[in-house]
């Protein structure tokens, strides 16, 4: 997570369990919040704390994690001010009001070099924003997010962390009577594509001029007094999320339902639902039980993140000029050069991938050939780049195409002046010998939620958390399910 250096108008306090909260958030306009309390649960226990994480925040993480009660909402914590967020978004492609409806942000911990992160509980009962729903949450997939963003965090990929999650002792209902959660969510801000929505479907331009100002000051502080602020906003949110889709792909990561509303515009990850990733390389890869058309689809990332950008300029359009016409066309010009920045963050990544230090025109066509090959051979995406990056000159198969490719490879890397052990370095450390994969996170989610032991997540986050360093990675970890294509979904959870 990176938060911004954002100031806040009065000295604080910290209390004794390290709680150091703002509010800046609740000073925006209030039609971009509702302030309430969560609803209490019935008994609450600590499932899993993340005292690394906490100990960043400046939290005393050995007296928090014995306080279960804070963090199922039945009390709050020093100088919390709870509110849920407003926000609009376009779901598979449809426009919907939104907002949180199963989640209070309780406020922002300054830390101790004073940055800033939303503490937010998820899970924490129903809000104005619920649409009829019970506001709360599963163990299960609450204990997901705490594995996939863990996982992410140690890949190196920009992302929201879990603090703790905690069982509420009552049921909830989804396809079938599970274990009730609550999951404390700590992110550089909860600002979303669908903030911006929302804002603009309500013609409020007072509020999004206020909602973009302040998006300015928290997470780009250097472009705040730039004389087309809001268009250089634009564009430092899109090269920060061309940046982010571009590490997902290069770790074969899936998020499942890239809904405007799911977009922050710190450049995090977000919303951990229904995601996976991916064994076999095919772009066509899905694993979300209700994205049947494939919309979310591995390969198609990189456009719906530029479809989504696309809405964010609809939504700044009057901000950007004061003719609409103009507006528009400033707009397009910014979310055009979304391919040209995906595409050279990608490069780059995929480049690293494969131990090339220089850039020359055909690597691309290298790296293509590669992936093609990978898919007509259902190539596992993680093994096969770890394992080109650790058997030197040697073959991963007597195939004639992977044969060819490899001596095109190696041809490749003797026109740069590098070592074969600097290559092999750098190849180990952008290939993770260990991802979150889909059968071992099941394992760990089915003993917590059926059988209450949580030996298996515990060791399974072990593993997780040193993904590049392949002695600490047992065989079971690295290996693939063995799943027919299409054989694991993955559900919302909502």
């Amino acid at each position: 997570m990176k938060a911004a250096h954002m100031s806040a108008t009065a000295p604080i306090t910290p209390s004794p369990s390290g709680w150091n909260l703002d509010h800046s958030y609740a000073r925006l306009p209030a039609m971009l919040h509702e302030h309430l309390e969560p609803t209490p649960v019935k008994e609450p226990r600590m499932v899993v704390f993340n005292h690394a994480l906490a100990q960043s925040l400046g939290l005393n993480g050995p007296a928090l994690a014995e306080q279960p009660a804070i963090f199922a909402g039945n009390e709050l914590p020093d100088g919390a001010s709870p509110l849920a967020q407003a926000y609009a978004g376009h779901q598979y492609g449809h426009f919907t009001g939104l907002g949180d409806g199963r989640a209070i942000l309780l406020g922002e911990q300054i830390t101790p070099t004073g940055e800033r992160y939303d503490v937010q509980l998820k899970g924490s009962g129903p809000t104005p924003f619920s649409r009829r729903g019970d506001g709360r949450a599963a163990l299960g997939p609450m204990l997901r997010e705490y594995i996939i963003s863990e996982a992410m965090h140690a890949l190196g990929i920009p992302t929201t962390r879990s603090l703790a999650v905690v069982t509420t002792g009552e049921k909830v209902f989804r396809q079938e009577s599970q274990p009730g959660a609550v999951l404390t969510r700590i992110a550089a801000s909860h600002i979303r594509v669908g903030t911006f929505e929302w804002a603009a479907a309500h013609g409020d331009k007072p509020a999004l001029q206020a909602l973009a100002d302040y998006t300015l000051q928290r997470h780009y502080p250097e472009l705040a007094t730039a004389a087309t602020s809001y268009l250089a906003l634009l564009e430092a949110v899109m090269e920060r999320q061309a940046r982010l889709i571009a590490q997902w792909q290069c770790v074969g990561f899936i998020h499942g339902v890239m809904n405007t509303d799911n977009v922050a515009l710190s450049g995090e990850t977000i919303d951990y639902g229904p995601c996976a990733f991916m064994d076999a390389f095919d772009p066509a890869t899905v694993f979300s039980s209700i994205d049947r058309q494939g919309r979310y689809a591995y390969g198609n990332q990189p456009k719906i993140a530029q479809w989504n950008l696309a809405r964010l300029a609809e939504a700044l359009l009057p901000l950007l000029h004061v003719d609409e016409k103009q507006a528009v066309e400033i707009a397009n010009k910014a979310i055009e050069n979304f391919k040209t920045t995906f595409e050279g963050y990608w490069l780059s990544g995929m480049r690293a991938k494969l131990g090339l230090f220089t850039e020359e025109a055909e690597d691309r066509a290298l790296i293509e050939s590669l992936l093609i090959w990978m898919h007509e051979h259902k190539a596992d995406f993680t093994n096969t780049f770890r394992s080109l990056g650790t058997t030197s000159n040697s073959m991963l198969c007597d195939d004639p195409a992977f044969t060819a490719w490899h001596a095109q490879w190696q041809a490749r890397l003797k026109r740069q002046p590098h070592s074969v052990d600097e290559v092999q370095q750098r190849m180990r450390a952008h290939n993770p010998a260990v991802i979150p994969r889909n059968h071992k996170v099941e394992e760990a989610l089915a003993a917590a939620a059926e059988s209450g032991d949580l030996s298996v997540m515990q060791r399974l986050l072990a593993v997780l958390s040193k993904p590049y360093d392949a002695s600490e990675v047992p065989l079971e970890y690295s290996t693939p399910s063995g799943l027919a294509p299409g054989a694991y979904q993955t559900f919302c959870g909502t």
